[in-house]
């Protein structure tokens, strides 16, 4: 499946839109890792620990995405925006969300 932040994918003609779709994941990070960030974890500004929290979580959010498009007839997915919010105070919760438009495009004709 073609998962594009633009409106269009260049060479394809959209022939169908299906609807807005989106994906969610809500992840929290170990208390543990939480603790040992601020202290081992920081190099240089970084978290590795939450980088790849945060990687996960987009990843997870991007298939979930891409999972409702198919079960639409979608064989891509335009206009994707990706969100990230921290929720609750101090409780390591972190939210993507994933959303764009599912379509289908002409496999056999370019533009």
């Amino acid at each position: 499946m073609i998962v594009t932040t633009t409106p269009s994918v260049e060479g394809q003609r959209i022939t169908r839109y299906l609807g807005v779709v989106a994906g969610e994941a809500i992840l929290g990070a170990n208390v543990f890792k939480d603790l040992f960030a601020g202290i081992r974890d920081i190099v240089g500004g970084r978290s590795a620990t939450y980088e790849k929290e945060l990687q996960k979580a987009r990843e997870i959010a991007l298939l979930e995405m891409q999972e409702r498009a198919q079960a639409l007839g979608a064989n891509a997915v335009v206009g994707v925006d990706l969100d990230f919010e921290v929720l609750g105070q101090g409780n390591g919760m972190l939210m993507v969300s994933a959303s764009g438009t599912a379509v289908v495009l002409d496999a056999h004709r370019q533009e």
